[in-house]
């Protein structure tokens, strides 16, 4: 059985519509910009990813990638501002990076909210870990942790 098929082939836009109009690219300093916002938003994973192991340090690095996803989103929607005011196509980046961006800022201010509430009960985890060395010393703090954070939520919870 034969598909009917509009003049012009496939994909050809009906008529009566004009072609799609191709814009000029975007000036070397907002692509600049635009790969900085990807990969400050890339590095705001990437510290996330690797510089929680350390409780002390944890909260310098949750800071530090806050910062740079803050700049990421900062310079990637300010490229695509500026290329629209401009009339030109979008940087490629911008985008990717104001996404890295906004998963880097939920997950440090996520981090940093952790921290704030839970602090106490962390800093004596993770010192009873390092004094563990056997499995049971090991599940002791984390049934000590496990005990002591579900108080601390039962307060949170009754507002007491």
């Amino acid at each position: 059985m034969a598909r009917y098929q509009p003049p012009g082939g496939r994909g050809a836009p009906p008529r009566g519509t004009p072609p799609a109009r191709q814009l000029p690219p975007p000036e070397p300093a907002l692509r600049q910009r635009a790969l900085a916002a990807l990969c400050l938003g890339g590095l705001s994973l990437i510290g996330l990813a690797l510089g929680l192991g350390n409780l002390h340090r944890g909260s310098y690095v949750a800071v530090l990638t806050l910062l740079f996803a803050v700049t990421a989103i900062w310079l990637g929607a300010g490229a695509n501002r500026t290329a629209r005011r401009a009339g030109t196509a979008r940087p490629r980046g911008a985008v990717s990076g104001i996404v890295l961006g906004g998963f880097g800022l939920a997950f440090s201010a996520l981090w940093l909210l952790v921290l704030a509430v839970f602090w106490p009960q962390l800093n004596t985890y993770y010192n009873c870990l390092n004094g563990a060395n056997t499995v049971t010393a090991q599940q002791a703090c984390h049934s000590q942790f496990d005990k002591s954070v579900s108080d601390e939520m039962s307060i949170l919870k009754n507002g007491h």
